[in-house]
């Protein structure tokens, strides 16, 4: 027996097929560790079938897919009533009603929405889809990755519903440009890669966002951060510091970014500028800014940092950049240092220490010859607070830090960290964190500058919980 056999054995044994027979694995305890029950695309005989109703409904209705003058629902009673009329007894093979029922909505999610990932899209507790090749497809739930049973015709059938998806945000992917970051019309975040960069088929994953916006109450709720922790920074926000949003990929990072962002005054005029426009914010005065990659001859190209230079110029109250991650980390600190405070930003880092670092790093790569020095000065003159979050081992997201960028000393950037989360109190038997985030006791250096906007900061807020008591 190979190693991939036994490997499938250990996990049948683990995770045995439910009772239904529908193809779903449960835990010791009996639940469903796939989600709920989700079928498989049609096989054997039905497949053939599927193609078949498939066709004949593009010839019914092809034409009006692409009819301007047709609203979504429209084009969607029109496909439906059509695909009655193909499926109607003599047109197919007999079939019952479950089986008739299957291909209606399959073959509805090809044509309207995008095939077989259009059932986790719908699903609210799903909040990742990784397509790893037409053939396996796993989902996140929880902040835990699990397999399902949906699946692509063929590679094919993938690119198809690639091409769908970028197509309709004006981005394309193809050979000569393999690579493709786009987004759902509901601002989920789509990153596509096909051969001949993906060996084994084209992959696809969709990070999906809530249609309503997670709000600070979800977050306490969700233990991401504390009560005390978030009158804290919505203090911070109202006062105009300048904050950066750190972690690694996946950790919650713009979800944070957009609670923090409610906190702005709605008389405030408010620059959004992103690779893929996500960010759902919902005050009146918004302009949202998205970069654009290069056309199919090489140009044409918008980069981030061109887009911070034109903001400067829009008149903002406010520049929210979803993430730095190159030399606009220099532009996003001449702004930050000549009069557009209140900027926030996110940054990929281990560490609100990391932060810095890589912040000084992009600000390298922007080809100025800036001493180190100058370059520190800039950054510890620029930020006020780092909120960095992480994503721990049983899937949910945390803020661990909350750090004050406290000025200079010496050639060395000086922090003190405000907010730590204490680890003490270990793991619950489902492998769940039992800690929270605790004061340090120090009581932040920019406390006088929000009393003299009117913003008191509560002496509790620093005594509560302290780390190491």
């Amino acid at each position: 027996m190979s190693l991939a056999d036994r490997l499938a054995a250990a996990r049948l044994a683990q995770y045995p097929p439910d009772a239904a027979g529908t193809g779903g694995v449960r835990d010791s305890a009996g639940r469903d560790v796939t989600g709920r029950d989700v079928t498989g695309r049609s096989s054997g005989p039905l497949a053939e079938v599927r193609r078949q109703v498939h066709h004949d409904l593009l010839e019914a209705v092809g034409p009006e897919l692409y009819d301007a003058r047709l609203s979504q629902a429209d084009l969607e009673q029109r496909v439906r009533q059509s695909l009655q009329g193909v499926l109607a007894p003599g047109s197919v093979p007999p079939l019952t009603a479950a089986d008739r029922a299957r291909l209606e909505e399959e073959i509805a999610d090809d044509i309207l929405g995008y095939g077989p990932i259009e059932p986790y899209l719908r699903d609210a507790e799903v909040t990742e889809i990784m397509v790893n090749g037409p053939g396996r497809i796993f989902v996140e739930r929880g902040g835990l990755l699990y397999p399902v049973d949906g699946r692509f015709a063929d590679e094919q059938h993938l690119r198809r519903t690639i091409d769908k998806i970028v197509g309709r945000v004006g981005r394309r992917v193809d050979e000569a440009s393999p690579m493709v970051d786009a987004r759902l019309p509901d601002g989920s975040r789509v990153n596509a890669i096909i051969p001949p960069l993906a060996v084994d088929g084209s992959l696809l994953t969709i990070r999906k966002f809530s249609a309503v916006p997670l709000t600070t109450d979800d977050l306490v709720t969700f233990g991401t951060l504390t009560r005390q922790v978030a009158d804290f920074l919505a203090a911070c926000v109202r006062g105009r510091l300048n904050i950066l949003v750190s972690g690694g990929t996946g950790a919650g990072k713009t979800t944070t970014l957009n609670v923090l962002s409610s906190y702005i005054p709605a008389n405030e005029r408010v620059v959004t500028v992103e690779d893929a426009a996500e960010l759902q914010l919902y005050q009146e005065h918004v302009l949202r800014l998205e970069s654009r990659p290069p056309n199919i001859e090489g140009r044409g190209e918008v980069r981030i940092r061109d887009l911070v230079r034109n903001a400067l110029r829009m008149r903002p109250d406010r520049i929210v950049v979803g993430e730095i991650r190159d030399a606009a980390a220099l532009d996003m600190l001449q702004a930050m240092n000549t009069g557009h405070d209140g900027s926030i930003c996110t940054v990929h880092a281990n560490s609100p220490r990391d932060v810095l670092s890589r912040v000084e790093t992009m600000v390298m790569m922007s080809g100025m010859d800036l001493p180190i020095t100058a370059i520190r000065e800039q950054i510890s003159s620029a930020l006020d607070l780092v909120v960095h979050q992480a994503r721990f081992q049983d899937g949910s997201r945390r803020i661990t830090h909350v750090t004050e960028v406290a000025g200079m000393e010496g050639q060395v950037i000086s922090t003190q960290d405000l907010f730590v989360f204490d680890h003490r109190g270990g793991f619950d038997a489902h492998g769940r964190a039992l800690g929270s985030l605790c004061s340090t006791g120090l009581r932040p250096t920019f406390s006088p500058q929000l009393a003299a906007l009117g913003i008191a900061l509560d002496p509790s807020l620093f005594g509560f919980g302290r780390y190491g008591d």
